[in-house]
Formats: C-alpha cells, structure tokens, sequence
C-alpha cells in the first residue's frame, strides 16, 4: 500500500461502491453524500460513511482506497444542522469521483468517460452531479448501473 495522501472530499460505500465526492468547499460533500447514504437505506441497500472532510488516499493492488482519519471516524458535517455520526467503514476501495455538474452553458452535459485527478497518481472515473437534485443516488445510479451492486 502506498502512502496515505490527504484531500478535503467525503467518501462513501453504497453495496460494495465507493463513492467520493470531490469539489470546492461550499460545494454540498457532505449533504450530498448523506442525502445519497438515506436514498440507499431506503432502498435496502449497504451504505457506509468512509470519511468526511479529510479523506487518506492510498493505492493497493492499482485501486484507490479510501481511509478515515481516527479523530473523525464515523461524523458527518450536515451545514448548518451539525455534526452527526452514521455507521462508518474504516476504509473501502473507491470506484467514482462525485464531482459538481454545471446546469447551463457549454458544460451542461460532461464528456463520457471523463477521468479526474484527485492529487497525484489518484484517478477515478468522473460522475457529475448537481447540488439541490431530490435523489441523488438514483441519478448517480442511472449513470453507473453498477453503483449499489
């Protein structure tokens, strides 16, 4: 495993998924994660906070992992609700990067397939997602029918 490398992001496992969701701060992370973690309870699926704020990247066998710092294991900022704690996993393998979407000019629609760098050497297949939609794990999964299994 490499060395842990930190970024400011919040990742996720829905059924055995990793989701990171990565953007500017302000963004919606952590509301977008939560909000796409009840959509999978509701749905009978697994889901589990992995790390919220501050996310360790490693790599293991070509995958990247996502690890949780032990100061901030299971807690979720909600803004302006708080924090919370949810059932948590220490670390998952992450599969997608959450990234904010744009609802008008000439990036309304990202470009298949598109790839994102996380910090260097960490690289994820993109999935753009705008803030205020009502189900965001059910957009997500249109995207990537593979998300839940």
């Amino acid at each position: 495993m490499t060395e842990a490398t930190n970024i400011h992001a919040t990742a996720i496992v829905v059924g055995r998924t990793g989701l990171l969701f990565s953007g500017p701060s302000g963004w919606g992370k952590s509301m977008l994660a939560f909000s796409c973690m009840t959509e999978a309870r509701r749905l009978g699926l697994f889901t589990a906070l992995v790390a919220d704020d501050q996310v360790l990247l490693s790599k293991e066998a070509g995958s990247v992992i996502a690890a949780c710092p032990p100061s901030i294991a299971g807690l979720i900022e909600l803004r302006g609700t708080g924090i919370v704690r949810q059932d948590h996993v220490p670390q998952a393998t992450m599969h997608y990067a959450v990234l904010p979407g744009s609802a008008s000019g000439e990036n309304r629609i990202p470009p298949e397939g598109e790839i994102v760098s996380l910090a260097a050497g960490f690289s994820l297949p993109a999935l753009r997602l705008l803030t205020n939609v009502p189900s965001p794990l059910a957009i997500l999964m249109a995207k990537a029918p593979d998300i839940g299994d």
